[in-house]
């Protein structure tokens, strides 16, 4: 693809006397050929980590929303752990009454007044218990959803009150990295794509502004049905865009200054006509970079030449033309 100034030109056919068609003109310029692949992809975090419940229980607390910024360690949102903490008092208590049956126990085994084997039982009992309050202790953690690292919460699914089943993200951090773009490549100009290279990139959420980033990497496994390839693509850090925007991004492949460049529509197959005098002249040329609007002229053209704009499909070598009126 080339980007650059265009020249293109609107061209209506119309007849003059005898037939004579009236055609509209253009001329070759210098400027700088870019080469470029061009590609459309969406904003995405580079890393997203899903926060989801250990266990069902209800949301009972939300200490944090979408949008906020979250350190390692914060806790994002309570579940009900009410029945957990009743178990634990239960727990408590009856570890309390083993402690003291195990002292007992072992003061009454240094006097000989008890045996060996009821104070390993009584050891045993008690370090039941304990743990089961490690494992009680341990399901009541998992009711306190966690930031595994510092980043910002960019998704949030669920209500205080409402049930969580078990597994189900209840928050989406992006963390560790800036966004980045993940963009499709058709098949035919993957092989060009290299990791590096530079990346022009613009969003309809931004008309005015342009973005750069480089390519990231490239998935190695195509689509075989949209027969295309997934390229990551890095974003600043400072980027106003957000997760989910759609960016059109042309990937730079080559850049040549001073070039001569002609708009693509004056072209048919590899010849042009050239006005000389009231005929036209079919001219083959060589050309280089080909883009959208226009396309680098390599050999073959004068750089005064005068150019038809859009030449009928029946424009023969030869052809007496006319200008269109202010075309002159």
């Amino acid at each position: 693809m080339l980007l650059g100034l265009g020249l293109a030109a609107a061209w209506y056919f119309t007849l003059g006397p005898a037939g004579v068609p009236a055609v509209d003109t253009a001329s070759p310029r210098r400027g700088m050929a870019v080469d470029a692949v061009y590609a459309t992809g969406t904003v995405e975090a580079t890393v997203m980590l899903p926060i989801s419940a250990r266990m069902t229980a209800r949301l009972m607390k939300l200490n944090t929303d979408e949008g906020h910024d979250v350190k390692e360690g914060d806790v994002l949102a309570q579940l009900e752990d009410s029945d957990l903490q009743k178990t634990l008092d239960e727990l408590h208590a009856r570890e309390t009454f083993l402690k003291k049956d195990y002292d007992r126990k072992a003061a009454l085994a240094k006097s000989g007044y008890e045996t060996r084997a009821s104070l390993d039982q009584a050891r045993a009992e008690l370090d039941a218990i304990r743990a089961s309050i490690a494992r009680v202790e341990a399901e009541a953690s998992f009711t306190r959803l966690i930031a595994p690292a510092d980043g910002r919460v960019i998704q949030r699914d669920g209500e205080i009150g409402q049930m969580i089943p078990a597994n189900q993200p209840v928050f989406w951090l992006s963390c560790c990295a800036p966004l980045r773009i993940s963009a499709e490549v058709d098949e035919e100009d993957i092989a060009r794509v290299k990791p590096e290279q530079q990346v022009f990139i613009r969003a309809d959420a931004f008309p005015d502004a342009r973005f750069e980033g480089k390519v990231l990497s490239i998935t190695p496994k195509g689509d075989p049905i949209a027969r295309s390839y997934r390229v990551r693509i890095s974003l600043p850090a400072d980027t106003p865009m957000q997760i989910g925007m759609t960016a059109e991004t042309n990937i730079l492949i080559a850049e040549k200054p001073d070039t001569l460049l002609i708009p693509a529509n004056t072209l048919r197959g590899n010849d042009v006509f050239v006005l000389s005098g009231e005929t036209v002249r079919r001219t083959p040329v060589k050309t280089g970079i080909r883009g959208l609007e226009e396309v680098e002229i390599t050999e073959g053209l004068p750089a005064d030449a005068r150019l038809v704009l859009n030449p009928p499909p029946d424009l023969t070598d030869g052809a007496r033309i006319r200008l269109r009126r202010g075309d002159n």
